[in-house]
């Protein structure tokens, strides 16, 4: 068989199972951490149940995500998950989901790596949302996961502090309601709203047209000019506020 044949052959093998987000959806991409118990409890003897410098790392991530040549409208992080808004214009690609993936995915788990200097995975899915309140229920859920797992951990952990097993300290937080976990906290001098917000409920990221001023080098005159930066913002809103905000950010 000649060259040309089998290239065409194992072409059509590779394309056999594409998928692609049709034309005119927004594209969401959600990346987890990838066994990454191991990596902050045992390689990196991180604090639990957060700690500044994973979280810092996290968001050092989301950031460099912004710029490897998708149209990103928005991006959430919070404990080891990064979530993307892409543009329903965004045609990188040809918005095959298999390039994303991979795409995203490698970017994240080398950076990440080189951080810490230490083997760190992160997986990746590509989700095509129809159009903006599926937006909007998808970063709602994903925030109010944050919520619910950053209570239930800090019931844990603090269990665990007090001499609790794990065993012991999972079973009691499992039937613990919402109200029941803040009372736990706050019976071991824990003010569960008073905590930093990046914990309860994670940061967002965007871009932002900051004006600038710099020298015109043909006549060493000043000149305005407009840049984007990314913007982090630490104090998210919540519930319909929250939607409010991504309206904002999508329609500006």
């Amino acid at each position: 068989m000649k060259f040309e044949e089998i290239q065409a052959k194992m072409r059509q093998n590779e394309s056999l199972f594409d998928q692609y987000v049709l034309p005119g959806n927004y594209i969401v991409v959600r990346l987890d951490g990838k066994g990454f118990t191991k990596l902050t409890k045992e390689k990196m003897d991180f604090e639990k149940p957060f700690d500044i410098r994973f979280h810092e790392a996290m968001v050092a991530t989301t950031k460099h995500l912004l710029t490897v040549g998708f149209k990103v409208l928005y991006a959430y992080t919070q404990s080891d998950e990064i979530s993307l808004l892409i543009d329903k214009n965004d045609a990188t690609f040809n918005r095959k989901v298999r390039k994303i993936n991979s795409i995203l995915a490698g970017e994240a788990s080398a950076f990440i790596s080189l951080h810490f200097n230490q083997p760190a995975v992160l997986d990746c899915r590509t989700i095509a949302m129809p159009n903006v309140d599926m937006l909007l229920d998808y970063f709602c859920w994903r925030q109010e996961d944050a919520h619910r797992n950053s209570l239930s951990s800090y019931c844990y952990w603090t269990l665990r502090n007090q001499g609790h097993t794990f065993s012991e300290a999972t079973k009691k937080v499992e039937k613990l309601s919402m109200s029941a976990k803040n009372e736990l906290l706050f019976s071991y001098g824990i003010n569960y709203n008073t905590l930093p917000s990046w914990q309860k409920r994670g940061v967002g990221l965007s871009f932002e047209d900051i004006q600038k001023t710099g020298i015109n080098k043909m006549n060493n005159e000043p000149i305005e000019f407009s840049r984007k930066e990314v913007k982090l913002h630490q104090e998210l809103p919540i519930r319909e506020a929250y939607r409010f905000f991504l309206r904002g950010l999508l329609e500006g």
